[in-house]
This record gives C-alpha cells, sequence and structure tokens, in this order.
C-alpha cells in the first residue's frame, strides 16, 4: 500500500434486494490510488463504478475484503471523521448536495460543522471558492446559477474540508457540453497544481482520456488498468464490454481495418491530426509510420 491514499484488497460486496436475492456487485476488486494521481474509472451502466466510489470514504462497506484509506480500515467507525475529512465526495446531481441559499453559506457548511474556527472557515470559502472559479459569485443565489455552475459550487463545498483526495461520481453527467468542460477544468487544476488526488467516476471517453492512468470495470471486476493510451489501444478488449472509444482512436482503428499501418494511441485531436497528416504526406501507400 505504499503512496496508495485508497487502497481496496479483494473488496466483494453485494446488494439485497427485497426478494432477498443478493446479486453481485463487486467482485474481487483490488486497486491501489496513489496519492497525487489523477485516475478515471470507467464502465458501462450496471459495471460497479459508483458503488466502488461509495467504498472510497466509507459511504458502503465491503461485504468482503478490506478498504484502507491512508492506511485506515474503513469498517473502523472510531476513524470515520478522518476518512471522511481524507476523501470527500462529489455526486452526479449537484443539488443533492447544495443546501444553502447563499453560494459562500454553502461551501461554509462542512468545515462549520467540522468545528472550524470562524476565521479560517472564511479563509476556506474564499480559497475553495477561486479555485474553482466562482469566487465572483459568492454572494449569488445557487439555485439562478447553471448546472455547470453548481456543480463547481458543490466541489467547492468539498474542497474548503480540505481533502487529500477527491472522488467524483460521474459529476458531469448532467450537465451540457460547456458544464461539462468546466468542471473537468476545475478536476484537472485541482490535481496539477493543488496536488490534490483525484478519482472521477465516468462514461465520457473524452474525459477518460485526460486522465492519467484508467481503469475499466465489467461485472464487478476490474478488466484493464493503464494510461489511457494503452487502455483504448485495446479496441476490441473494450467493445467486448460495451465500451466505446475516444473518436479519434475510432478513427485509426477503421483506418487499419482498411489495411493502413498507423498507430491507435494519438488520442487528441492534435495527436490524430499529426498522425494522418504525416501518413497521407509522407506514406501515402499505407507503409508502416
Amino acid at each position: 500500500m505504499k503512496n496508495n491514499i485508497i487502497y481496496t484488497d479483494d473488496i466483494h460486496f453485494s446488494y439485497t434486494t427485497a426478494e432477498g436475492v443478493a446479486p453481485v456487485v463487486l467482485d474481487g476488486v483490488t486497486l491501489g490510488i496513489e496519492e497525487g494521481s489523477f485516475v478515471a474509472v470507467l464502465g458501462h451502466n450496471g459495471s460497479g463504478k459508483s458503488t466502488l466510489a461509495k467504498h472510497m470514504n466509507a459511504i458502503l462497506l465491503p461485504s468482503g475484503g478490506t478498504v484502507y484509506v491512508d492506511g485506515i480500515d474503513t469498517a473502523d467507525d472510531e476513524r470515520l471523521m478522518d476518512i471522511r475529512r481524507t476523501v470527500g465526495m462529489v455526486f452526479q446531481n449537484p443539488d443533492n448536495q447544495i443546501v444553502a441559499n447563499v453560494v459562500e453559506e454553502d461551501v461554509a457548511f462542512a468545515p462549520e460543522n467540522l468545528g472550524v474556527p470562524p476565521e479560517e472557515i472564511r479563509r476556506r470559502v474564499d480559497d475553495a471558492l477561486k479555485a474553482v472559479g466562482m469566487y465572483e459569485f459568492r454572494e449569488h443565489a445557487p439555485h439562478l446559477l447553471s448546472g455547470g455552475q453548481k456543480q463547481r459550487i458543490a466541489i467547492a463545498g468539498v474542497i474548503a474540508m480540505q481533502p487529500r483526495c477527491i472522488v467524483l461520481d460521474e459529476p458531469t453527467a448532467m450537465l451540457d457540453p460547456i458544464g461539462r468542460a468546466d468542471v473537468l477544468r476545475t478536476i484537472k487544476t485541482l490535481n496539477r497544481e493543488r496536488g490534490v488526488t483525484v478519482v472521477l467516476i465516468t462514461h465520457h471517453m473524452d474525459e477518460a482520456a485526460q486522465a492519467d492512468r484508467l481503469v475499466v470495470m465489467a461485472k464487478g471486476k476490474v478488466v484493464a488498468d493503464g494510461t489511457p493510451k494503452e487502455v483504448f489501444s485495446d479496441v476490441e478488449g473494450l467493445k467486448a464490454v460495451g465500451l466505446t472509444v475516444p473518436q479519434t482512436t475510432q478513427l485509426l482503428w477503421e483506418l487499419r481495418q482498411a489495411g493502413w499501418d498507423v498507430p491507435l494511441d494519438a488520442l487528441s485531436d492534435e495527436e490524430c491530426a499529426q498522425t494522418l497528416y504525416y501518413l497521407l504526406t509522407e506514406h501515402p501507400s499505407g507503409k508502416s509510420l
């Protein structure tokens, strides 16, 4: 578990239905999240990714196996506050996390409940709102903001608790493209400029492609784990578990199927365009790049 802020050790989990049936949702997941990393967890609906997220700060406890947060067993009730201070959660619908009628009061809510002194709360609130680019809206009513702005306020509320890790469970699922871009930009800034560990649960391929590491889940198991370029290069493997790939990878894969020898790891638009330019100008016959 060295340098892992979160470590799941062979965890299993089942939800018990009203009929007493307990379908397996997590089936032996062992996974380490290194401190300071940006990890995206990708999977089809029902893959177990959101259930895994809820295990990362003890919202759920495993039926079998152990989850450690900064070395603390999440089953240790006496350390629950330490776990929640270390790992903050942001959910899909920001309206479920916003509790006050003024933005800055909402961001102050969690620190107040933790007993943080008023002058420190003021500093944390201002700092958190600046971190997500929402300081100028501090006196606004949250319900008048856009979906993307609300989600950034929800993230600021978590930042004000000063967690070392933030787990975001499909935070852009309800947002338009502009809101999605704003939230993702905020997430990347927190990770790269502030060193916050980020675990992003998503079903958007373009979001997953921007992480440092990509974990793919299917039927409660981890079926792929590596850099986005490594994982997305296995187009057939991802299609087998019901997932697509970024449009850039899909284009290059289709060229390969047509007989052109092109690499599949040009994820960004710029890399893909450069690959195509090189192909058309230097290797018009389709020879190896």
